[in-house]
């Protein structure tokens, strides 16, 4: 099979792509660069610049997102990859059931950087890698989901592998081992949601995706069967009934996975499976002008497949706060917007919020199927003091698909947001206004010195 994955994914090339997908990856890129750079201060992406340090490091022509210093590929990709999904902000696939662009672009930037890639060859690269994450998650969900991997590492390997193959020109043979290669590095927990070990799956997939690739251009071997091999991926993974391999080839972009179902760009910085609920509960508060104080109750609804890692009404950490479905809809009930600053230790901690909490009630919506893929819906039911109850429901959050988009100017708004807290203004926009013209970038390095701008006062102890 990884051979015939290979051909096809090699033979996507920029001057074919539909508009809407040049058009969906240039801001998915934009994107994941925001949220890096937002996620280079996070403590999770210290700590695995500092592993790395301790392990000795390495030198390069890649570069650290908000840092003055250059890495190695690998070390780039895994320091950079941990830092995009530090903050839990980038986006996500509703196929991939997880986060689409994170395990790529670190490990396809890098590689860029080292080998003279051109913005347009960085689009198509990342739009191949897209298209086989995706497709292979077709073949696996949900079950691949509701065991306990989790895809944006697991399926994300495939992406990252497929990228670098695609930039790097390899053949097919030599691609398809680098898909092999990724499938036997594949891994990443679901029960390590809420802890930095969660990003770190990120930072691991990107990196041993592009080694992966780097191997096989070397001439490591690996079986190209080593996802329908009777112990190969598909059924160690998953189980035996629980997948379907002829998935990833039915209809291999045509469409694209980029252009139909498209890329989910979050509202919010928190687990995309308590957007539906804050969305609604933000719809109530605004149509009513309802304060913290009016409410007595808050009854939240969702799939119970989104709500089995989101039901946390006591969270232990900032971190664990991302995946409390009581705590965003309880800082979206007294602030009317769920922010960055509110998933420090303290803001978690804070007793006016935790007071709250104790009236916010998480149930799974009693009317939710398993045997759908439509589980991005959100009821909530207030009741009022005064007596009133007041119920909205969301099909989609904001920002979910090209039917629910978000607001015009968000997505920029968001990334000189995030952006700026690693960079100045000045780079900021310079860096923005580049990327909203990567098509157009002779060399993905001339961004370079503007994406190594340290924040005033970061710590040496950041850096490689």
């Amino acid at each position: 099979m990884l051979n015939e994955v290979a051909r096809r994914l090699l033979a996507i090339r920029f001057d074919t792509l539909p508009k809407v997908a040049v058009a969906t990856a240039v801001d998915a890129i934009l994107d994941t660069v925001g949220v890096t750079l937002a996620g280079a201060p996070e403590p999770a992406a210290l700590a695995a610049r500092a592993a790395l340090v301790a392990g000795g490091g390495s030198s390069g022509a890649a570069t650290l997102f908000g840092l003055p210093d250059t890495a190695g590929v690998l070390d780039a990709a895994l320091a950079n990859g941990t830092a995009s999904h530090a903050l839990d902000f980038d986006d996500c696939s509703n196929t991939l059931g997880g986060h689409p662009s994170a395990p790529i672009i670190p490990a396809l930037w890098a590689l860029a950087e080292a080998e003279g890639g051109t913005g347009r060859a960085l689009i198509a690269a990342y739009v191949a890698g897209f298209e086989v994450e995706t497709r292979i998650g077709r073949a696996v969900n949900f079950h691949h989901y509701e065991k306990g991997w989790h895809p944006t590492a697991t399926l994300g390997i495939f992406g990252a592998a497929a990228a670098s193959a695609h930039l790097m020109r390899l053949d097919a043979e030599r691609t398809a081992m680098a898909l092999a290669l990724a499938a036997t590095m594949s891994s990443g927990l679901k029960a390590n949601f809420g802890t930095m070990a969660k990003p770190f799956h990120v930072g691991h997939c990107a990196r041993n995706g592009l080694f992966a690739a780097l191997l096989a251009r070397e001439g490591m071997t690996a079986n190209p069967e080593a996802l329908t091999h009777p112990q190969g991926f598909f059924e160690v993974l998953n189980s035996p009934g629980t997948y379907a391999p002829e998935r990833v080839l039915e209809q291999f972009a045509d469409p694209l996975d980029i252009v139909e179902t498209g890329v989910a760009f979050k509202r919010h910085p928190c687990c995309a499976s308590t957007h539906p609920a804050i969305d609604a509960l933000l719809a109530l508060r605004a149509d009513q002008g309802l304060t913290a104080d009016d409410v007595s109750h808050v009854l939240s609804w969702t799939h119970p497949r989104r709500l089995r890692h989101t039901n946390r009404p006591s969270p232990s950490s900032g971190l664990d706060a991302k995946f409390s479905v009581q705590y965003v809809l309880a800082r979206a009930l007294r602030h009317g917007i769920v922010s960055l600053d509110h998933f420090s230790d303290v803001a978690m901690a804070d007793p006016a919020t935790r007071d709250l909490m104790a009236r916010i009630t998480a149930e799974p919506h009693p009317e939710a199927r398993m045997d759908t893929t439509e589980h991005f819906f959100g009821e909530v039911t207030l009741t009022l003091a005064d007596g009133r109850v007041l119920r909205h429901r969301v099909e989609r959050p904001v920002g979910r698909d090209r039917d629910h988009p978000l607001p015009p100017g968000a997505l920029h708004a968001k990334f000189r947001d995030c952006a700026g807290r690693s960079l100045d203004t000045d780079r900021t926009d310079r860096l923005l206004a580049a990327l909203v013209a990567l098509p157009d970038l002779p060399r993905i390095a001339d961004l370079s010195d503007l994406l190594r701008a340290p924040r005033p006062g970061l710590s040496r102890r950041a850096a490689l």
